[in-house]
């Protein structure tokens, strides 16, 4: 007797290198799935804006990206004690105002240079709920202003295909041979409503379908149905009920591997994972020459991944083994 429908999503016709670079931007489903890669040593760059959801602001921020924007003080607000940006997360706030300025665009030049290279950009749409000042603009990050200083929208299908079709050929342009994985994050926004989260969703799908559909550089990745059509249960989200917990975010990896990740990168990173399991371990005796021998082997090792690999960069497990 079957208790669950398991799918395994359609192998992408190109499938991403050990070898390319990974540029992430999104809701905090990216920044899970940049931690699985950047533990395999893949080359990635996660959220330079901080974690966003809505796909205004991420079209706005890749679009800064690449016009390599400087922002300046008149940029920025000043809210409980500290300065912030409507553009970025709060982790970019600060009491002061230079600090703040200094952080977010040194963010910006790391995320211009990392893009112009890019081979993939991953995008994660949370929800097509935005939140705009009054007579201003949408937001970001509401950084605990009180919720009467916006407006709330829920933008349709078409709104979401046209602010992010537009970002597309601003990046076509500046970065030709990139290639887009559009994924919906499996996170529910249940403080917008049971129903109204579904709709959230719902037109984030079909705006997403309609760009892949006319984009051949454009891929899409199911996260959003592998939790919630075939985990399909409770017991696979973390106690808040609304965030996929370590398990099925382990389960939505696995299928990520082996439908977007080619076959000779996998191998890569097996050899990889050796590496990373001999650096967190815990000797019973440092000083054995068992463990000596043991160090001595996975120096080894590691040197020699790295020779054949030009792009890798195991130095920080290299001077532990050393040490």
């Amino acid at each position: 007797m079957e208790f669950r429908m398991e799918f395994s999503p359609k192998s992408f016709e190109t499938k991403l290198k050990h070898s390319d670079k990974l540029f992430l931007a999104g809701s905090c489903f990216t920044e899970q799935i940049g931690l699985k890669l950047s533990h395999h040593k893949f080359r990635t760059l996660e959220n330079p804006n901080g974690i966003l959801f809505n796909p205004v602001s991420i079209a706005r921020s890749i679009s800064s990206y690449i016009a390599n924007k400087n922002y300046t003080a008149e940029d920025l607000f000043f809210n409980n004690e500290r300065w912030g940006s409507w553009d970025h997360h709060t982790r970019f706030s600060n009491p002061e105002q230079a600090a703040c300025l200094q952080n977010i665009n040194q963010s910006q030049t790391r995320a211009h240079d990392f893009l112009k290279n890019s081979n993939w950009l991953l995008l994660t749409l949370g929800s097509s709920f935005v939140y705009e000042l009054k007579n201003e603009r949408v937001v970001a990050n509401c950084h605990k202003v009180p919720t009467d200083k916006f407006n709330k929208k829920l933008l349709s299908s078409d709104e979401v295909v046209a602010c992010l079709k537009s970002m597309i050929e601003e990046l076509m342009v500046f970065n030709p041979n990139i290639k887009i994985i559009f994924t919906i994050s499996p996170v529910r926004h249940l403080r917008d409503g049971f129903v109204e989260n579904n709709r959230s969703k719902a037109n984030l799908i079909n705006a997403v379908h309609a760009l892949v559909d006319s984009n051949s550089s454009s891929y899409y990745f199911p996260a959003y149905e592998l939790v919630i059509d075939d985990l399909r249960d409770y017991r696979f989200f973390a106690e808040d009920m609304v965030h996929p917990n370590y398990q099925a975010t382990n389960y939505v990896w696995e299928k990520f591997k082996n439908g977007c990740i080619d076959e000779s990168s996998l191998q890569l990173m097996k050899e990889i994972s050796i590496i990373n399991s001999a650096r967190n371990h815990k000797p019973f005796n440092a000083q054995s020459n068992q463990h000596k021998e043991f160090l001595k082997t996975n120096l080894e090792r590691a040197k020699t991944l790295m020779s054949h690999h030009s792009y890798l960069d195991l130095n920080e497990e290299i001077r532990y083994f050393e040490n």
